[in-house]
């Protein structure tokens, strides 16, 4: 079938909504016409992933659009940048590069933007609904808003993400047609009992698991015996977009596409079945720690970003103790959620504790780690898996409690629970 635009799709690209729309229009229906699409969709919001500066191209690019006056057509939250805007000297970032990245973060920001500078806009009030249509960078939350909320959304690139947000359309393909989000590959939890299950660990290794053995597959889960949370299917969703490249997920009897094996499978037979078992969860904790030993010299939480109810465990294992003065602390959230956790007393308890707290950004998008840290622990299967690739750093990962007990020892601590570890 032809790719086709209406009257209005073909003013914007005629140039006569302004230079900016031109550009967006002239992108994305090339985009769409590459992919196959016969029409574009209306979509209600985006999410932008594009603000990250990486390079002279991408400020380019949004300096450019900038200029043109662009303007987004549709509520349009903006992802990490790539600095600390009111704290990045504190730390180890090149003065000439905070200045790049600063301007990268304000020509997006120009753009009538909502400056959320989170990765996890899913827990604000930008929360989409079920069966909308959104253009969302950001794997973690792309996964989470196709997987857990239902709306529908590809994982858009950066630059792109911006175009379909200036005129407010995406091409109709993809994970925006019905057809293409049905399950192919069975998971089947096997012999996990429920304890293992409700430990803050098991959605991150799940999460691990499906991205290696999913590969482009759209998984569905079998098995679960418990209820989990917004903050433990975040953890899912930001380690299986990292671990592999799956576009969403299924859970039956949790997602919202999934109520039944059939209804996640559109009613046909999965193409593969995999048995997910302890020996497999193991493994995959093991695979997400590369240091040796018991040095430690930083504990990060916060990818995604922490919610306030995460903040708010935290603050109940942190209370009245404290890190060790040769483990620094570090946790990133969003300005929201640092806003509230300032207001309810929370950030001076953490203060207290010895926690330093990075809002806007993360460690895995700007250079902010003295040449000095060597060995990082976290909980995050995000931060576990990218950052000897990125940072060039050893890493070991446990769960919050183990993160905690060891920034206060001053080395690494893992308790045996459930895992034998």
């Amino acid at each position: 079938m032809a790719f086709e635009l209406t009257v209005a799709e073909q003013a914007l690209l005629d140039g006569k909504d302004g230079p900016a729309q031109q550009t967006a229009m002239s992108i994305v229906a090339q985009i769409a016409e590459v992919q196959g699409a016969s029409k574009l969709l209306e979509i209600t919001q985006a999410h932008i992933d594009a603000t990250v500066y990486v390079g002279d191209a991408g400020l380019e690019f949004a300096e450019r659009l900038a200029a043109q006056g662009a303007k987004v057509a549709v509520p349009s939250t903006l992802n990490v940048g790539a600095i600390d805007v009111h704290h990045w000297h504190e730390w180890a970032v090149p003065p000439e590069w905070a200045s790049k990245a600063l301007r990268q973060m304000q020509a997006y920001e120009s753009m009538g933007t909502t400056p959320t500078w989170t990765c996890a806009p899913y827990q604000t009030v930008h929360r989409p609904k079920y069966g909308q249509h959104i253009a969302w960078g950001e794997s973690n939350a792309a996964l989470f808003a196709n997987s857990v909320i239902g709306a529908r959304t590809e994982c858009y690139p950066d630059m792109l993400d911006i175009c379909c947000a200036i005129i407010g359309r995406v091409p109709a393909t993809g994970l925006h047609l019905r057809a293409n989000r049905a399950g192919n590959l069975l998971l089947q939890l096997i012999e996990i009992p429920r304890e293992v299950q409700e430990d803050d660990t098991f959605f991150t290794l799940l999460g691990y698991i499906m991205g290696r053995t999913a590969g482009n597959n759209i998984p569905v889960v079998e098995g679960l015996l418990t209820e989990p949370d917004d903050d433990s299917l975040k953890a899912l969703a930001a380690t299986s977009g990292s671990s592999g490249g799956i576009p969403m997920f299924h859970i039956i009897g949790v997602t919202p596409e999934a109520p039944t094996r059939e209804t996640a499978f559109q009613g046909q037979s999965p193409e593969e079945i995999l048995d997910i078992t302890m020996e497999e969860l193991r493994h995959a904790w093991d695979e997400l720690t590369t240091a040796d030993g018991a040095h430690l010299d930083m504990v990060v939480l916060g990818s995604p970003h922490l919610s306030i109810g995460e903040i708010k465990r935290l603050i109940s294992m942190t209370e009245g103790k404290h890190a060790h003065p040769d483990v620094q602390f570090l946790v990133t959230t969003s300005r929201a959620v640092a806003h509230l956790a300032e207001q309810s007393g929370a950030m001076e308890r953490l203060r207290t504790f010895g926690a330093k707290v990075t809002v806007d950004t993360c460690i895995l998008t700007t250079p902010m780690l003295p040449e000095d840290v060597k060995v990082l622990m976290t909980n995050a299967g995000k931060f576990a898996y990218y950052i000897p690739g990125l940072l060039s750093r050893n890493v070991v990962f446990g769960g919050m409690e183990d993160c905690v007990r060891s920034a206060i020892e001053g080395r690494v601590h893992l308790e045996d629970r459930l895992w034998g570890k």
